[in-house]
């Protein structure tokens, strides 16, 4: 099992985007995306300045999916961003439609110039075992203090740092517990798309 931990400087609800019942990583954070692996452990961390507090954890449930796989996955149909009313529905990460021999980015949160960095990272991370804690973010215990890093990612952990993160995780309420924290307060339409994960690590 392989540990990643990085600062998740916006979140949008965009990436990660942990709903309808999935939290994917499918854009930002290339290097984490192209080597990642099903078993594998995700967490991200507000900046320095806000206390290096855990966003959200995730565990990678599937074999990484190829872009044009996880369009074309029913299960993430409701992922594609579209123009309804609702932020719920703009911060859609499924945003690369394949197309001949590459990609059309839909209208999204990212825009035209990060599609090549995007696309770098080659898959999507898929979890239903994870928890999101948005713009309540959880403290991070003393143990878990070498998961704070700075501008890009960790993965390089002892044995004694992932036995203690597994430990954390058996503690952790699952699911989605707050909105983004960009989102307006008072904004529960997450609430309305699922947390999708009833499990708890094993």
């Amino acid at each position: 099992m392989k540990l990643y931990s990085y600062v998740v400087s916006h979140d949008t609800g965009f990436s990660p985007n942990p709903f309808h019942g999935y939290c994917t990583l499918a854009c930002c954070k290339p290097a984490i995306r192209r080597t990642a692996m099903k078993g594998d452990w995700v967490v991200g961390l507000t900046p320095k300045k806000d206390g290096n507090r855990i966003v959200y954890l995730m565990r990678v449930d599937e074999i990484p999916l190829t872009y044009a796989a996880y369009w074309n996955d029913r299960r993430f149909k409701a992922k594609r961003p579209h123009k309804a009313d609702g932020v719920l529905a703009r911060c859609g990460d499924n945003i690369y439609k394949p197309q001949g021999d590459g990609y059309e980015q839909l209208l999204s949160m990212h825009k035209p110039e990060d599609k090549a960095h995007d696309l770098s990272g080659k898959y999507v991370l898929i979890s239903e075992t994870f928890a999101y804690f948005g713009s309540r973010p959880l403290a991070l215990p003393p143990a878990l203090a070498p998961l704070i890093v700075g501008r890009w990612h960790r993965s390089h952990f002892s044995e004694e740092d992932k036995a203690a993160f597994l430990a954390f995780t058996r503690t952790v309420s699952f699911g989605v517990h707050a909105q983004p924290r960009t989102w307006k307060e008072g904004d529960n339409s997450w609430n309305e798309s699922g947390c999708g994960c009833s499990v708890r690590p094993k």
